[in-house]
């Protein structure tokens, strides 16, 4: 199975059953090296949901664990029935585990948290709960966070302002796992090289409704962060690829083309003010750096131009070949609207 899959594909075979009970939540749990947490992350996940009253399922993707967590998981996965264990063939990374546990999810709602208990399961029906207030997203807000501070902290900080500036989505805490999603809205949404941190975003993107809640974070109790400083050039690798999509996945024609047509004109500019010096003048302009640039510009315009139109067909193929519209309708109330 490819991970990096679109998670549309499950969603749309419609609610799923388990024997003659419905599935109100999913939770996804991505596996790395957790092989001490996850006894203790499944008991807590499956005594507050068992608490709640609501058909629940929870399922823990092992994303290429060498600790002892894949043949951990298969045990627990054969004596529960409310477990679904996940083995992907080697470590893909955070974004391809939380898809492959899109794929399998069957219930109304999804929820993620991270498998090493700093996000607390207590916290899920409160996220359930803001869902269900009309809500298609619900992040947590880790705002007592149990990090390091120069480490964790501080860069925390700086990326989720720089994120909520260039996508518009302002929420406190875009690294939180913690987070509660209508699967609906999953559907629509495709995930690939490391876009896990930018779901609201995505979401956004689509046209959710999202909101945040504080939530509960605690200390590490085993193993090792898998997280560090060498995230950041990635996180703005892919900060960029989500403003392109923001602002122009249905148009890219607008972005390529409008720099490109500012490089033309501004090319020509130069060039007819190089043939006024040569012709009006006299001037030599062999040499002058100048008439390079005006190359360049125009060369370069030309290029963009080029690039848009390539998009543009690129778009159009994204869109045609999945059936995806470039709109998203969240009702249709009266006048015999079921088509």
């Amino acid at each position: 199975m490819d991970v990096s899959m679109n998670v549309s594909t499950l969603s749309r075979q419609g609610v799923a059953r388990v024997g003659d009970r419905r599935l109100d939540v999913s939770v996804v749990v991505p596996i790395y090296n957790e092989v001490e947490s996850i006894p203790r992350l499944i008991e807590a996940i499956a005594t507050t949901m068992q608490a709640s009253g609501l058909g629940y399922e929870i399922i823990l993707v092992d994303d290429g664990s060498r600790d002892g967590s894949v043949e951990l998981l298969k045990r627990l996965a054969l004596d529960r029935d409310d477990l679904k264990a996940v083995m992907l063939r080697k470590n893909y990374g955070q974004t391809a585990a939380m898809a492959a546990g899109f794929y399998y999810a069957v219930g109304d709602a999804i929820v993620t948290l991270d498998g090493d208990l700093q996000n607390d399961p207590v916290d899920i029906p409160m996220l359930l709960d803001k869902l269900n207030e009309g809500y298609d997203l619900v992040s947590g807000w880790r705002k007592q966070r149990q990090d390091a501070a120069l480490t964790r902290l501080l860069p925390s900080k700086i990326a989720n302002w720089l994120i909520g500036r260039v996508t518009g989505v302002k929420i406190h805490d875009y690294g939180c796992s913690l987070k509660a999603y209508r699967s609906e809205l999953l559907a629509d949404m495709n995930l690939y090289g490391e876009l896990h941190r930018f779901l609201p975003a995505l979401a956004f993107i689509e046209g959710a409704r999202i909101t945040e809640l504080p939530v509960r974070h605690h200390a590490r109790q085993f193993g090792q962060s898998k997280y560090g400083l060498g995230r950041t050039i990635r996180v703005v690798m892919d900060l960029l690829t989500i403003y392109f999509m923001k602002r122009f996945l249905t148009k890219p024609m607008h972005g390529f083309g409008v720099f490109g047509l500012i490089s033309i004109l501004a090319g020509m500019g130069l060039g007819i003010y190089l043939t006024f010096l040569k012709f009006g003048l006299g001037m030599a302009i062999g040499d002058r750096p100048l008439l390079m640039l005006v190359a360049i510009l125009i060369i370069g315009g030309v290029q963009l131009l080029c690039f848009g139109l390539l998009a543009e067909l690129q778009m159009r193929t994204y869109h045609e070949s999945q059936n995806r519209p470039i709109y998203r309708v969240r009702d249709v109330v009266g006048g015999g609207s079921q088509r």
